[in-house]
């Protein structure tokens, strides 16, 4: 039994081995592989099916460039999909809820997605640390702040989801009491 509302936000082990490490590679468990076979069974037919309608809904808004992001954008919104739907069951682990796991997909995500930006834009990424306009005494001052900004929003984007989640667990905890 918890000691109090915030123990069902402890990393919880088994026998000494964290069950994060379960709870994120048994999603993975769950999709069948494909098969050199000319006919599959009905459940990587239909897998199959799912993903190509989801990919093509997902890349709806974007041309043709973004479309090479298809595959690890599929695969990051299928597993956080399955490691959530799985913390719906009754006695189960949700690893999202915990901080380490949202800023170990912030992190990259972000410093992917500036680096990416200062290679193929650079005149427009650096053009976003000065506001048009802005009186020429300052101009260090807001690049500074600007700069500090961006570095400073995936950690606040990592917490603030972490918190979001944390929120929302302890409301049902309060209500189900």
């Amino acid at each position: 039994m918890a000691l109090n509302f915030f123990d069902q936000f402890l990393s919880p082990t088994h026998l000494g081995i964290p069950l994060i490490l379960i709870a994120m590679i048994f999603p993975w468990i769950l999709y069948p592989s494909p098969t050199n076979r000319w006919l599959n069974n009905r459940l990587v037919t239909l897998q199959g099916q799912f993903f190509n309608r989801f990919t093509q809904q997902l890349l709806l808004p974007l041309n043709q460039g973004g479309h090479k992001w298809a595959l690890i954008l599929m695969s990051l919104m299928v597993f956080l999909l399955s490691i959530n739907m799985l913390g719906l069951l009754p006695y189960t682990f949700t690893p999202t809820t915990q901080l380490s796991l949202n800023m170990g997909f912030a992190v990259p995500f972000w410093l992917a997605t500036v680096i990416i930006e200062m290679r193929n834009q650079p005149t427009a990424a650096l053009g976003h640390l000065l506001p048009e306009g802005t009186p020429v005494p300052l101009i260090p001052v807001l690049i500074i702040i600007e700069t500090i900004s961006l570095f400073i929003r995936p950690i606040a984007l990592g917490v603030r989801l972490t918190a979001n989640l944390t929120a929302g667990h302890l409301l049902i905890q309060l209500i189900a009491t």
